[in-house]
């Protein structure tokens, strides 16, 4: 979540970097501008928006197209993209506001903005993760109505959070007036990144402890599995280790992108060069351009929806093999 704070940092804060590399935090400016030299971070971090727009957006155009995807694992799939989605624009955004209209407000906006869009999309992968769990926890009930309930109500529950703590720098809670407040990724206040920064890693403790009981119920069914054939095959422990790698990649890739800047934004201080927010933010952006491929593209069900989007048919002799939430 903090992660969509610092994003405001980059564009919200019109971040410069002083030609000698001194210190130097990003920070807004009240007065005229002049016209500034392209950031080449800036620039990074508007193109890596484009890139998790467009991709995000193709998912968010597939599963409303196609009837068929509107199970609950599909509905969670679409929120992450639609926050994603949101998180992309709003970079490139703060890249048109950072060089084009530099003000104050619109530098607040931006940085709300930002903070719930990356927000929801951790929320939302948080939300994923609980669902994951309970299609195999509770495999005989998961497809209840009450599943569909629990599914919108986590959805509810974390937009509305995300939108709260968007409102939050809008609403004051920012350090325009008191420069001694700020944080590395201004204009939030230290107060504000370490509120985002500790929601982060709540988030992550919960889906590491998720994702460690999904390894053990995935291989007690596959060993019970094997039990009930009478022996045990080569087949399950390549199937078991599949299973756990995958999702070992899954939440290595989560605290590979946020980790970095999430600590970076707890134990930095707003007079360290703003090269170091920088290289700690872009690769938490590039989290959104993957999760797509995690969550989305790799679905057999989407793969089979995109034939239909692109080619305008289905060809019968391509197989595909549905996949349930709790496929790894």
């Amino acid at each position: 979540m903090e992660a969509a704070a610092a994003l405001n940092e980059s564009g919200a804060a019109a971040p410069r970097l002083p030609a000698g590399g001194g210190n130097a935090s990003l920070e807004l400016s009240s007065r005229p501008p002049a016209p500034a030299a392209l950031n080449p971070w800036d620039v990074m971090l508007c193109v890596s928006g484009t890139a998790i727009a467009c991709e995000n957006a193709l998912v968010v155009a597939i599963i409303c197209y196609s009837p068929a995807l509107r199970t609950p694992m599909f509905v969670l799939v679409g929120s992450l993209a639609t926050a994603d989605l949101l998180a992309g624009l709003g970079l490139i955004l703060n890249f048109v506001f950072q060089y084009v209209i530099r003000s104050e407000t619109v530098s607040l906006l931006t940085v709300g903005f930002l903070v719930a869009s990356f927000a929801a999309s951790v929320s939302s992968l948080l939300a994923i993760t609980v669902d994951r769990y309970l299609s195999l926890y509770n495999a005989l009930t998961y497809y209840s109505e009450r599943t569909v309930l629990c599914i919108h109500t986590m959805l509810a529950g974390a937009w509305g959070v995300s939108l709260c703590l968007g409102l939050l720098p809008v609403l004051g809670w920012n350090c325009l007036h008191d420069r001694t407040a700020c944080s590395v990724v201004r204009p939030l206040t230290k107060s504000n990144v370490t509120l985002l920064s500790a929601s982060f890693f709540l988030i992550f403790l919960i889906m590491l402890h998720l994702y460690i009981e999904i390894c053990k119920i995935v291989c007690r069914h596959a060993h019970q599995i094997a039990l009930q054939q009478h022996f045990l095959t080569a087949s399950h422990y390549v199937t078991t280790k599949k299973g756990v790698s995958t999702l070992a990649i899954i939440l290595g890739t989560f605290g590979a992108s946020w980790l970095p800047f999430a600590i970076y934004c707890v134990v930095g201080d707003p007079d360290y060069p703003s090269v170091y927010t920088y290289a700690t933010l872009l690769p938490a952006t590039y989290n959104s351009m993957i999760n797509p491929i995690i969550y989305a593209y790799r679905n057999q069900e989407i793969q089979r929806s995109m034939w239909v989007l692109f080619c305008g048919c289905f060809q019968a002799k391509v197989s595909f093999r549905s996949r349930s939430p709790s496929d790894v």
